[in-house]
């Protein structure tokens, strides 16, 4: 089975063509108003309607509201709700139970200290986001180009499907996949020319390292 690739951060049609041309799996749009890859609703819309049915939609959200999570649901109709904030096991199941939708949790590794949680969330998602866990002083919760030590991952037996984020560029990713047999990658600004401008060449590349790992 080939590796599942997800372009995070899209925030035009035109990468989120690129990101689909290259052959990505998932596509994210990010809801969170301090990162300079957030959308509105009415922009997620409009994308979401772009991709029809060629990819999987990924709602990026960071310890909302239920009130945005419904107008995400019933707006935006996502395929998956992608949870990157603090929330915890018992707030990731209420989410998913309130959506209707498939939940992926993203978790933040620095040490192996941090996989303790992982069980708990394994049992109220339907998918882990393995992602490097903010540098001090960082305003966001992921897409700040930064690798956690993907060691920490090998031999991992975790019976969900998991991804791997966090560093991850065209030239580290096959390397990052070798390591810890990550069944799928999330990457934002490793194909970025700047913060929230995304390169389709470097979507291309992208996905063809990761799919030639």
């Amino acid at each position: 089975m080939s590796t599942l690739v997800k372009i995070c951060g899209l925030r035009t049609p035109e990468t989120v063509e690129a990101a689909i041309a290259a052959g990505a799996d998932m596509v994210g749009l990010v809801f969170f108003p301090r990162s300079p890859r957030n959308v509105s609703i009415a922009e997620a819309k409009a994308l979401r309607e772009r991709v029809g049915g060629r990819a999987l939609v990924v709602a990026l959200t960071v310890d909302a509201d239920d009130a945005l999570l419904d107008a995400i649901r019933d707006e935006v109709r996502p395929d998956i709700i992608q949870l990157h904030g603090h929330e915890t096991p018992e707030r990731t199941a209420a989410t998913k139970a309130r959506t209707g939708l498939p939940v992926m949790k993203a978790i933040g590794v620095a040490e192996a200290g941090d996989l303790a949680q992982v069980p708990a969330y394994a049992a109220v998602s339907d998918r882990i986001l393995f992602d490097a866990k903010p540098p001090r002083g960082a305003v966001l919760p992921g897409g700040n180009g930064v690798a956690f030590d993907w060691r920490l991952l090998a031999g991992l037996d975790l019976a969900k499907p998991f991804m791997l984020s966090g560093g991850l560029e065209p030239g580290n990713v096959a390397e990052a996949l070798r390591i810890t047999g990550a069944p799928g990658v999330d990457v934002s600004s490793g194909v970025e020319r700047a913060p929230g401008d995304k390169d389709p060449e470097r979507i291309a590349a992208f996905v063809k390292a990761a799919r030639g790992a």
